[in-house]
């Protein structure tokens, strides 16, 4: 766990603590301050895309209180790591909305933590925004009713399987594909699903792999033997730039395509760059933007983390800007107050793109397809299905 206090003094955050923050802060924030709580993968499996995301938050909200805050009041950032464990998602969703009483939350990144997080928002009635929760079923009960205090700033998995499907067949005018998907997941099991619907031509062959498997040679000997104009891989960055890397050495050629979860520096680094030359993605922004606002948030994060930023990091700092517009749109600091802005949230302007939540509390927005090769961004494609 880690606590960043931005705009106070470690002993203000030590005397606020023991006073207890309903003594000085009132709920959600009052005075000076405004609560907010941050809980990314910060360690474990997904650290990448976690680290990524908490770094972008922090980044929007050292913006904001140098640019005077949102209606005159400092925003105090508590941070915690979910270590990439649904549990410790849990625990830290409920210390950030009964103990730390924030305003709202951003995160978790993934789609399991994120459901971990639900029943404590629920029950405290503090709105949650994850920046790349993209499960279906995440802003959904089991009976299709919407959860009341969760949204999401990234598109959902069905979304980005239709898009991959379309750009499939009008860009690179296939007529077959081969699947290779994580049959332990129920992300690459979704956006599987959500492709072999859409996708008009024919699925040839559809294989398996589960998440602890690094050789691919089996699997990817059965796929070279037959005919087909796609490979679809819906996986994260770990698999996928084994799977690329295997694939191309093995002399599978045609264009591979993948979800947001190849959005990562770490799969040129599996893969080797060589062997990154036509594949295709879902991505939420392009590093390639001509926005100025886009260019200015890149310049930004690399002079703040020496590092590159994604379209994690992208989403998670509008998330942060997402939260912004609703408290000053609601004008009050309260749980309450935030969640119905954000449900009434319009025209939100950001850099991954314009859009409003709908009344599943999902943004209606198009995909961006990047194609990659060399190891390097070098187009990007604006899909949006109907």
């Amino acid at each position: 766990m880690k606590k960043v206090i931005l705009g106070m003094t470690a002993t203000a955050a030590v005397l606020l603590a023991a006073c207890g923050a309903s003594d000085v802060a009132g709920e959600g924030g009052e005075g000076d301050t405004i609560k907010l709580g941050s809980m990314f993968e910060l360690t474990g499996d997904v650290s990448a895309y976690g680290t990524a995301e908490a770094n972008a938050v922090s980044m929007a909200v050292e913006e904001i209180n140098a640019g005077g805050g949102v209606d005159g009041k400092q925003i105090e950032l508590t941070e915690y790591d979910t270590k990439s464990q649904d549990t410790e998602a849990a625990s830290a969703a409920t210390k950030l909305a009964t103990q730390d009483k924030v305003s709202a939350i951003v995160g978790p990144a993934t789609s399991g933590a994120t459901k971990a997080a639900i029943p404590s928002v629920n029950r405290a009635q503090v709105p949650l925004v994850s920046p790349s929760a993209t499960d279906d079923s995440v802003t959904l009960d089991d009976s299709g009713n919407v959860q009341p205090y969760v949204y999401r700033v990234g598109f959902q998995d069905s979304f980005q399987g239709v898009s991959l499907a379309t750009f499939a067949e009008g860009d690179l005018e296939a007529k077959s594909a081969v699947i290779l998907g994580d049959n332990s997941s129920d992300y690459a099991i979704g956006l599987s699903k959500t492709f072999k619907e859409n996708f008009d031509g024919e699925i040839v062959a559809e294989e398996n792999f589960t998440a602890d498997e690094s050789d691919f040679s089996a699997v990817l000997t059965r796929i070279r033997n037959e005919d087909f104009d796609v490979l679809f891989v819906p996986g994260y960055y770990e698999q996928a730039g084994l799977i690329i890397k295997q694939a191309r050495e093995m002399g599978i050629e045609q264009p591979i395509l993948g979800p947001d979860g190849f959005g990562n520096e770490t799969l040129i680094d599996l893969a080797g760059a060589e062997n990154v030359s036509d594949i295709y993605y879902t991505a939420h922004f392009s590093m390639s933007s001509d926005e100025p606002e886009v260019k200015e948030f890149i310049k930004n994060y690399q002079e703040q983390f020496e590092a590159e930023p994604d379209m994690f990091s992208a989403l998670a700092y509008d998330s942060v800007y997402v939260i912004k517009q609703a408290l000053e749109e609601a004008g009050d600091t309260s749980p309450e107050a935030v969640n119905q802005a954000l449900e009434n949230l319009s025209d939100f302007e950001g850099i991954t793109g314009t859009f409003s939540f709908d009344e599943n509390h999902n943004p209606v927005k198009s995909a961006t397809i990047v194609e990659m090769q060399n190891g390097e961004e070098v187009n990007a494609t604006e899909v949006s299905p109907e």
